[in-house]
């Protein structure tokens, strides 16, 4: 039988693996200092199985990158955390981030599964998409438990099966705008919780960052955050439903440095990446032409606030190449 872990990792393998790791080395600095700084008991041990799972997450990428003889990525360090700064987020967010990382986790390795083959990076994936359940289940039970999580508004359930006759239902500039439908409905919450989550966690890297350049990148991203939070919660309104909440008191007056600003803005460009995907989903599975334009009005101004935000990541050497293919017209040249 041949050895499959012995072909060679493909570019997707490569690159899903060296996301990862640069992931789970940002995950590690940041928990560290969510673990420091704790204070609920229910909380505490959700931080640490957290932070436990991305350290074994790296040691085994660590085990391939080697085998591989690929250079391993640098990420983030201890170097990038202040674990003697005063407590930045309070613990009811902190558990709220967690379970927003989850989905992005869940999400990450579904998709690397769908491209990936050799076995020992199947399983790899396997195991991220495991632990990223997981901790969903962690993190909602411990929220239902404390009730502070905020389910999906209630809308009424259909009498029965009906089919689209009109094309009123497309419909949302002129004449009657028909309700929105339960997808719709869907996707609205998830980005203004999306941006209420993110809005809070930029307020927060606003008062600490070092440099004024990073500051205000991020004071334009929180304005950002509140605009497209104010865009969706008044469609919402409008039909009577209930927005998500806002999680900006759930931030400390601390203004002491706790991450390096290479991991904010790091940070902040994996989330706007992110949001850009869900702007993506929604105007997809939104109909309704007045919903579905305010979408991809939305997707050019957030993609040049990610450029924006490349260049000064660039500017300071902050921004690790991925691996990149062989430029044959180069290695031409001889």
């Amino acid at each position: 039988m041949e050895n499959k872990t012995n072909i060679r990792l493909t570019a997707a393998e490569m690159s899903c693996l060296w996301t990862q790791f640069i992931n789970d080395t940002l995950a590690v600095c940041v928990n560290t200092h969510f673990l420091n700084k704790v204070e609920d008991k229910e909380v505490s041990p959700i931080i640490e199985w957290t932070l436990n799972e991305a350290k074994n997450n790296l040691s085994i990428m660590n085990d391939i990158f080697t085998k591989e003889k690929f250079p391993l990525p640098i990420g983030f360090t201890e170097q990038d955390v202040n674990t003697q700064a005063p407590k930045l987020f309070s613990d009811t967010f902190v558990i709220m981030y967690l379970r927003q990382m989850s989905i992005l986790a869940m999400a990450a390795s579904s998709a690397a599964l769908g491209l990936v083959t050799r076995p020992d990076v199947v399983a790899f994936h396997k195991r991220v998409l495991a632990k990223g359940v997981e901790l969903q289940d962690k993190t909602r039970e411990l929220m239902l438990i404390q009730g502070t999580f905020v389910r999906p508004p209630y809308i009424s359930t259909p009498d029965k099966v009906d089919f689209v006759e009109r094309e009123q239902f497309l419909a949302g500039f002129f004449g009657k705008k028909r309700a929105l439908t339960s997808v719709e409905v869907t996707h609205l919450f998830l980005n203004i919780q999306t941006n209420a989550i993110g809005k809070a966690l930029i307020t927060g890297f606003a008062q600490t960052a070092k440099t004024d350049e990073v500051k205000q990148y991020l004071l334009r991203g929180k304005e950002l955050s509140q605009k497209y939070i104010d865009i969706f919660s008044n469609f919402l309104i409008k039909e009577d439903l209930p927005a998500p909440m806002s999680w900006d008191s759930s931030v400390t007056d601390s203004t002491t440095s706790v991450f390096s600003d290479k991991l904010i803005m790091f940070h902040i460009s994996a989330m706007i990446a992110a949001g850009v995907g869900n702007f993506g989903m929604a105007m997809a599975a939104s109909p309704r032409k007045d919903l579905g334009l305010k979408y991809a009005s939305l997707i050019p101004e957030i993609s040049l606030y990610a450029e924006d935000g490349a260049k000064i990541m660039i500017k300071h050497g902050w921004m690790e190449e991925p691996p990149q293919a062989d430029d044959r017209k180069d290695l031409s040249k001889g």
